[in-house]
């Protein structure tokens, strides 16, 4: 083989191992959706819904309005 050929052979094994290990590693890290148990808010939401931009008192203005 010419000294190019083993160069990008060489090359391409270490992109396939480096790519496994990557991929194992984020494997390892996260968990399949369907072995998780559904939580209660994600089944039923709540009601109740609230205004981040609503003031109820004078209390919680900002002093410069």
């Amino acid at each position: 083989m010419k000294k190019s050929k083993k160069l990008f052979v060489i090359v391409a094994i270490l992109f396939v191992l480096a790519t496994l290990v990557v991929g194992y590693d984020i494997s390892r890290r996260t968990s399949f959706p369907g072995s998780k148990k559904l939580l209660k808010e994600s089944i039923a939401p709540t009601e109740e819904k609230s205004d981040s931009v609503k003031v109820d008192n004078e209390q919680d203005k900002l002093p410069n309005q």
